[in-house]
Order: C-alpha cells, then structure tokens, then sequence
C-alpha cells in the first residue's frame, strides 16, 4: 500500500516531494534450523494446508533478527539463537523484503501452536509436496555455507498456485 509523504524527505540521493506517494515495504523474518541430521524444521500452517519455515511478520519498533526469534517461539514453542542472516529475499510481485536467518535451538520445547498445529524435522530429500516453494530455495541457500548474505529476487510460484497445481 503506498505511503503519501508528508514532509520533504532527502538521504541516500533520493528526494520525495510533499505529496509524492512512497511504496512502503512489508518486512518479514524467518528461521532456517536444522538438527544433528540435517533435517529442517518445517511448521503446518493452522490457515491452510501448508508447510513453511518458523516465522512471520516484522512488527513495529522490531528488527528482523528480534522478530524470527519471538515468531519460532510463537510458532514452535522454542527458544533460538540468530547464527547467522543466510539471505534477504525480494519478491516480483510484493512490496516485500524477507529475511532468513539459520538459527538454533536453545531452549523450549517442540510444540503445537494456534499458528501452526503441527511441527516437524524433514530431511530435504522428504519435504512434503505442499511446502512453500520461495522457502525450500531459501533452505538449500542455507546449506550453502556462505560467510556472505544473498541478496535474491524470488520468482518461484505462491504456495496458493501450488497447491491449485497439486489438486490440478
């Protein structure tokens, strides 16, 4: 949704004019965890039948790294640690920036949640057909082992065309 600017706006070479109307990006956070095996932990969303990775919306005041550790808790019912940001994620069709951190467990326990009624380890070569394609990409990013950040415009298709490809 656009933003209209209410004052003039100057930093980083861009001028907004009083009135000029400013895409606001949506941010959002999620984890990337594996265990012992290699396995990631994927959560079955309570709105639809789908699987992703821990996490959500970046709400206000929070920054990325603070918002994926309160969404696996809220999601999971764990505790984690950021390890490291495997990569920040654009989107064609969204004014929307995601970022994925790999992250630990350090406490908690494993649990359902009113976000997500199930959650479970998955080697990657079993993940289920109805997991969020953009977060499968984001997990074989992680694996890279990378000390630096990718920076990558998503175009895989929306959980909601898959799922329509599935029943199709």
């Amino acid at each position: 949704m656009p933003h209209t600017v209410t004052r003039e706006c100057i930093g980083q070479g861009i001028v907004l004019s009083l009135g000029q109307e400013v895409p606001l990006f949506r941010l959002g956070a999620f984890a990337i965890i594996f265990d012992e095996h290699q396995r990631v932990l994927l959560c079955h969303r309570c709105d639809f039948d789908a699987w992703n990775l821990p996490g959500g919306g970046v709400e206000t005041g929070e920054l990325p790294p603070e918002a994926v550790i309160r969404e696996v808790k809220e999601e999971t019912g764990l505790d984690v640690e950021v390890e490291q940001l495997v990569g920040i994620y654009g989107k064609t069709d969204k004014d929307e920036l995601v970022f994925a951190f790999r992250c630990q467990i350090i406490g908690g326990r494993l649990t359902a949640t009113a976000e997500a009624d199930e959650s479970q380890y998955f080697r990657l070569e079993h993940l289920p057909i109805n997991t969020i394609p953009s977060h499968v990409e984001r997990i074989h990013d992680a694996l890279k082992l990378s000390d630096t950040p990718i920076f990558c415009r998503q175009v895989s298709p929306s959980i909601q065309a898959r799922l329509a490809q599935l029943q199709g």
